[in-house]
């Protein structure tokens, strides 16, 4: 007796949702047994009471941690919804809103590396609600999984074209919440200039750029027209002060700048970090490039959003969410031991195995705990190396047309 394939599937859908409810379940009970603060939530919902209260929002310390605020005015006008929650409330809301969103980013994630059955993506979100990036972003209460799906939504189509009427406004957006995801509009921009002086159409490309160029300044300008003096304050002055973020050396901070200052033993890297974050930056928006004009997005999107965390003066561990985008690249492109290597790294928390804390004890690091300290960082610069695999295919500088999500 034969098995109709279509119903098969529809059956295993149900079994892969209850695994990934459960799965969620327990990372929630988890989370409440550690008794996470979601200290940065705590201080986003401060800067939309800031800004509801016209209190000057650079000189605001939030939370009994005196943290700052960092982000563009933008960022905290999205806030102030925050405030008409109790912290209670505010945790439930966080916690399920990025549980959401975490299955969105999962389904995007497929979406762009061509293989987004609909119970992959419960399969996929039920494990990797467990990496160590994803309990971090939930613990702290942040918006990292919000940008990523913004930033996946603009590009997870392999087609350039295929969304031209609003290409570029999730980008824009992510950018003047936080302006890491601007590279990926530049990526876009330096695709579109190659593709025309090799001859090809560069123009989806350059539209999409200025799509998401359109869409950072009008929200930038609207935060400018509400809050005049924060935003003259953000972008004269505040933009500039990178040491507001935190300790470069604290272990946390998976950038190369984090690597350098616990490597050097010094709390401020200077010019090597500098030299070494613009080869960087030009090694990965080449391979990035390369790969978009051979019609392999999936490649180019992972490189691009890599480089942004590598090259960023502090990417926290938090922030290397696109570790599920890189994982499941590398697993559906035959390269199964480098994925398994990967998801070792993300999911192993080794990187909080070493000492850390408020003495500093990172700027006297050993050599086990400087490996152990930069594994994301590495494991990022070897993705980026292994992407230039994506070179040896045929030159090809016309986009692929999208395809299509299917629940098989």
């Amino acid at each position: 007796m034969t098995v109709n394939a279509p119903s098969a599937a529809r059956r295993r859908v149900p079994v892969a949702l209850r695994v990934c409810l459960f799965s969620f379940a327990a990372f929630w009970v988890a989370q409440r047994a550690a008794h996470v603060t979601m200290i940065d939530l705590l201080v986003y919902r401060a800067e939309g009471a800031a800004v509801l209260g016209g209190g000057d929002l650079y000189a605001l310390r939030a939370t009994p941690a005196h943290l700052p605020t960092t982000y563009p005015p933008f960022a905290a006008l999205l806030f102030t919804p925050l405030t008409l929650l109790d912290t209670a409330g505010l945790r439930v809301l966080a916690t399920a809103g990025n549980l959401a969103l975490l299955v969105a980013f999962v389904r995007l994630s497929l979406k762009l590396v061509g293989h987004a059955r609909v119970e992959s993506v419960w399969w996929v979100a039920a494990a990797a609600v467990w990496c160590e990036p994803v309990w971090t972003t939930v613990r702290y209460g942040q918006v990292n999984l919000l940008l990523a799906v913004l930033v996946l939504g603009d590009l997870a189509d392999r087609s350039p074209g295929s969304r031209a009427r609003w290409a570029g406004a999730g980008l824009g957006l992510a950018a003047a919440v936080k302006l890491t995801p601007a590279l990926f509009a530049v990526f876009l921009a330096v695709t579109g200039v190659v593709a025309y002086v090799r001859g090809a159409d560069g123009g989806p490309w350059l539209r999409h750029a200025r799509g998401a160029a359109v869409s950072f300044a009008a929200a930038t300008l609207f935060a400018v027209a509400v809050l005049p003096y924060d935003s003259w304050r953000f972008w004269s002055d505040m933009v500039f002060r990178t040491g507001r973020v935190g300790y470069a050396e604290a272990t946390a901070n998976q950038a190369l700048r984090g690597v350098l200052a616990r490597l050097l033993h010094t709390p401020e890297p200077g010019a090597p970090w500098v030299v070494l974050a613009a080869l960087v930056a030009v090694a990965g928006l080449s391979v990035a490039v390369a790969a978009e004009l051979r019609g392999e997005r999936p490649w180019a999107v992972t490189a691009c959003a890599t480089t942004a965390l590598l090259i960023c003066p502090v990417s926290w561990s938090h922030h290397w969410v696109w570790c599920v985008p890189m994982v499941l690249l590398l697993c559906t492109s035959g390269r199964q031991g480098a994925a398994v290597g990967a998801l070792l790294v993300f999911c192993s928390y080794a990187l909080w195995w070493v000492p850390h804390g408020s003495a500093r004890p990172e700027l006297h690091q050993n050599i086990a705990e400087l490996t152990l300290s930069m594994l994301y960082a590495g494991a990022g610069c070897l993705f980026i190396a292994l992407a230039g695999t994506a070179l040896r295919a045929p030159a090809r500088i016309e986009p692929r047309p999208a395809q299509a999500v299917t629940n098989e």
